[in-house]
């Protein structure tokens, strides 16, 4: 264990490496993560579109949808940029690295009720 120069945190640095993967794997991580991007990118543009609603996408069971951050699910609504996301999120309470999964019930409430005024 050791102690870091920034901050009072001890760790085994044992557990800090990352797996090694074959280069087969690191290919199939990183194309299975290009897929995600794209398909919350997609998403997006949809929410934009207004092809899908606010409320479907929060109340969604699809794993594209619940690992999409708030900010950027507000961001994607038209006439919101980040500062408007970042005012609407500060207001409400919600984290800036929150993801829609990780909203409470409440938290899904107050943003619905904040966003279609």
């Amino acid at each position: 264990m050791h102690q870091t120069k920034y901050a009072n945190v001890m760790c085994l640095e044992e557990n800090m490496a990352l797996p090694n993967l074959t280069p087969e794997q690191r290919k199939a991580a990183l194309e299975k993560a290009a897929a995600a991007r794209h398909q919350r990118a997609e998403l997006r543009e949809k929410i934009k579109n207004g092809d899908v609603s606010l409320d479907s996408v929060l109340n969604s069971d699809d794993p594209i949808a619940s690992r999409l951050k708030v900010s950027a699910l507000i961001e994607s609504l038209p006439g919101y940029g980040k500062a408007k996301a970042a005012k609407v999120m500060a207001e409400l309470g919600i984290s800036d690295s929150r993801r829609v999964k990780g909203l409470g019930a409440r938290q899904r409430e107050q943003l619905l009720e904040a966003l279609s005024k």
